[in-house]
């Protein structure tokens, strides 16, 4: 469990479930929402609890998407219309310019 009070786990989930489809924040844009510079605990906060929210609309701000879930995440992208640049390795990331969302 993160060293924060589920007040902050929820509020954390509460956040992502209002990111609107299409569009991401970054772990820290996340953190910064809620008067905090903890990314990181966000990160834990989205490891262990994120499944029943859109996680896929939390990334890395270079974006990438979270770690280790770059192929599950695509197709969530993809069906949302979520700006990506695509390299010609195939590799990608979100458009964080383009798809963060400013609340």
């Amino acid at each position: 469990m993160p060293s924060h009070s589920d007040d902050f786990v929820g509020r954390v989930l509460e956040v992502v479930d209002s990111i609107p489809e299409g569009q991401v924040l970054s772990y820290g844009d996340v953190a910064a929402f809620l008067g905090s510079r903890g990314a990181r605990v966000v990160g834990q906060v989205m490891a262990r609890y994120g499944s029943e929210v859109p996680w896929w609309r939390v990334i890395r701000s270079s974006g990438q998407p979270p770690v280790g879930h770059e192929a599950s995440a695509r197709p969530h992208y993809e069906r949302e219309g979520t700006p990506l640049v695509v390299g010609a390795d195939g590799a990608y990331r979100v458009n964080i310019r383009a798809a963060r969302w400013r609340p």
